[in-house]
């Protein structure tokens, strides 16, 4: 199927680009993206369109094409980062300390210009585009198991979405069979004990020495009891211990995250976690309470749904375009619906020439030219997975 993406984008690139900006401008945390899904569903209903809003009350699906073949889902996320919005750019965050720092605007912009394209052509679609604007990606537990709850992945044969790269020039794609992120989970350690002189560590429970321990041998550990091939990667970001240099405290307690790229795995390490947590700091007649947080498993791209994404990129943007992407230890809870359909992301080239940005960065931002390539890469990959799947 032929579509008319050059004569859509001379028309619509503009608009989209306007749109991109405003939802820069006005971000909103997960679960409160109220008026970034009522600018898309009105959007949508200008066409007409008729999505669904989910039962959480933000995010919204909506179908393109009435056919009575397989049904194909493109997911794009709403909601923004706690993070303050540091550029000096005229659609910078008016919100304070909430930013678009991943490019999740990017991602709503595309599909939504996606949608509008296929629309423009939706009875020729041999099947239906199901849009999938998700809330919550940033949130634990995230936002795509609120749109698997409410019954949006029936009858879908296969999804896909695109994420933002700030490493990759503008008219890339990055793409990768299996796992292509790795599955995110939060650690937290707490010891307690009755506190004392540094001058009598003997008598009393040393916890600056023993959450040292927990700090330094529990990634140590986990690293000889876990396949190195797993991708496991154990680190701490918070600790807290004590107020004064000759007193032991009572309390202590880090905090950290746990990231690893095999499914199994992962379904196994919070027992061995807590295993290690325990015979760390046993000699020293502590209790610990450990809090493991589960994120998202990894996403694990399935090799079926990577080859017609490929493809479509291939068609719509040239064969030099496609290359392979290394793994990530970031997560992404796109992972969740690859638990019960096939599908794949992948990563999209947005860098602005000369800069070196990061996701997650207060200064975060994109060469919007890009928009253009992803809705590309998306209305032609549901093109193509229709086909596939159909047959």
């Amino acid at each position: 199927m032929n579509l008319d993406l050059d004569g859509f984008l001379a028309r619509h690139e503009a608009e989209l680009i306007h749109l991109r900006r405003h939802l820069h401008a006005h971000p909103e945390l997960g679960r409160e993206e109220r008026e970034s899904t009522a600018l898309v569903a009105r959007r949508l209903e200008a066409e007409g369109l008729r999505p669904r809003l989910l039962p959480t009350g933000t995010g919204l699906v909506c179908d393109v094409g009435t056919g009575d073949g397989p049904v194909v889902a493109l997911r794009a996320d709403l909601d923004a980062l706690p993070l303050q919005d540091d550029k000096q750019v005229p659609y910078r965050s008016t919100t304070p300390g909430v930013c678009h720092a991943c490019g999740h605007d990017v991602h709503t912009t595309m599909l939504l210009g996606a949608g509008l394209a296929l629309a423009g052509q939706a009875e020729r679609l041999p099947g239906r585009v199901r849009l999938v604007f998700q809330p919550a990606e940033e949130r634990i537990p995230g936002g795509a198991l609120d749109v698997i709850a409410a019954g949006m992945l029936d009858r879908v044969a296969a999804i896909y979405a695109l994420h933002c790269d700030p490493k990759l020039d503008v008219g890339r794609l990055g793409v990768r069979v299996g796992a292509v992120t790795a599955a995110s989970d939060s650690i937290e350690v707490r010891l307690t004990g009755p506190g004392g002189h540094t001058a009598r560590p003997h008598l009393t429970a040393d916890l600056v020495y023993v959450i040292s321990r927990v700090i330094t041998d529990l990634p140590s550990a986990l690293t000889r009891l876990v396949d190195p091939r797993a991708g496991l990667s154990m680190t701490f970001g918070a600790v807290q211990a004590g107020t004064v240099g000759n007193a032991i405290p009572n309390s202590a307690v880090a905090r950290g995250t746990l990231r690893v790229l095999d499914r199994t795995v992962w379904g196994e390490i919070p027992k061995l976690v807590e295993r290690v947590v325990e015979h760390t700091v046993e000699p020293f007649n502590i209790t610990p309470e450990l809090d493991y947080r589960r994120g998202s498993p990894p996403v694990v791209n399935d090799e079926a749904a990577t080859g017609v994404m490929a493809k479509a990129a291939r068609a719509a943007l040239g064969d030099a375009a496609v290359k392979q992407i290394a793994q990530s230890l970031g997560g992404e809870d796109f992972s969740w619906y690859l638990e019960e359909v096939p599908g794949s992301m992948a990563r999209l080239g947005v860098r602005i020439a000369g800069t070196d940005l990061d996701l997650h960065a207060s200064v975060f931002d994109v060469d919007e030219r890009a928009i253009a390539v992803g809705v590309r890469v998306l209305a032609q990959t549901a093109v193509e997975a229709l086909d596939f799947y159909g047959g």
